[in-house]
């Protein structure tokens, strides 16, 4: 039997729509908390199936990609600067997470058709338990990273705890586009190979393995329009150049964070008596 989740009306004052959009979406994890565990313990144990390394894929991973990326770019463009493997490993670390991140959560709905086809349940709970999985893969590599900083004599002061701001606010826009990309991808499978070619873009507009100081300050300004580059810039500000990051530049990590969250939620919420008819 299948049952459609019924819209809710939507306040005139969109903030508090919002507000009461979170809430109630909170309430309904806590109501299907078995089920949103079980599904985070089966997207990890899946992703890792008949691997000999396991979950150690999850810090291997990255590591093989930063070796690669070091041997290629190194010579290239980390001639005559400090710490230059730190430097892009902060940027792939990053990116690594939110492509991670949004590409599984974009697939979480199709993923999952069966069950959503046969069960009356919140099909959010399919995306954010993916987004849960790509947390802990993430947390994994961070302690790798903070290894690497120590080995390379990076020093350590009191701005690192600001790590947890970009982190949060990025964790929150991979939410927020994840919630568009699997809307999107119910209806149209062609957002799939879009997205291919828009990562790799957006790889190469996010300033992993090279600077932008060669860059007209005009230029420079405009690598900020990359949400992606505006985190991985705040992490490389706390960690390699031991400068607090500036009022704007955390206002603009949570402004692409909110405003990802808020547009994602209601284009979701806008098609999602649609994607039954899709699956």
């Amino acid at each position: 039997m299948v049952n459609h989740i019924s819209e809710m009306t939507i306040p005139t004052d969109w903030s508090v729509a919002f507000v009461n959009l979170i809430r109630s979406g909170v309430q309904k994890i806590k109501k299907n908390q078995f089920l949103f565990e079980e599904l985070i313990k089966r997207d990890f144990k899946k992703k890792y199936k008949r691997t000999i390394l396991g979950m150690f894929w999850s810090i291997l991973n990255p590591l093989l990609q930063l070796a690669v990326m070091a041997i290629v770019f190194t010579k290239f463009f980390g001639r005559g600067m400090d710490h230059y493997i730190i430097y892009l490993f902060s940027g792939n670390l990053f990116y690594s997470f939110f492509k991670d991140a949004t590409s599984s959560g974009m697939h979480s709905l199709m993923q999952n058709a069966a069950i959503i086809k046969k069960i009356n349940l919140p099909k959010y709970i399919f995306l954010l338990s993916k987004e849960v999985s790509s947390c802990i893969n993430f947390g994994l590599t961070l302690v790798i990273y903070f290894l690497f900083i120590l080995i390379d004599g990076v020093p350590l002061t009191w701005r690192i705890l600001l790590i947890v701001y970009p982190i949060l606010f990025l964790i929150i826009f991979n939410i927020g586009f994840g919630f568009i990309l699997s809307a999107l991808f119910v209806l149209f499978k062609d957002v799939q190979y879009l997205y291919d070619v828009f990562t790799l873009l957006l790889m190469y507009l996010s300033a992993i393995f090279y600077t932008i100081d060669a860059f007209s300050p005009t230029v420079q300004k405009l690598f900020y329009l990359n949400p992606v580059y505006s985190y991985i810039s705040y992490v490389r500000k706390i960690v390699l150049y031991q400068t607090v990051p500036s009022l704007e530049h955390h206002l603009l990590c949570a402004f692409y964070a909110i405003a990802a969250l808020i547009i994602g939620c209601l284009i979701y919420k806008k098609l999602n008596y649609k994607f039954l008819y899709y699956m």
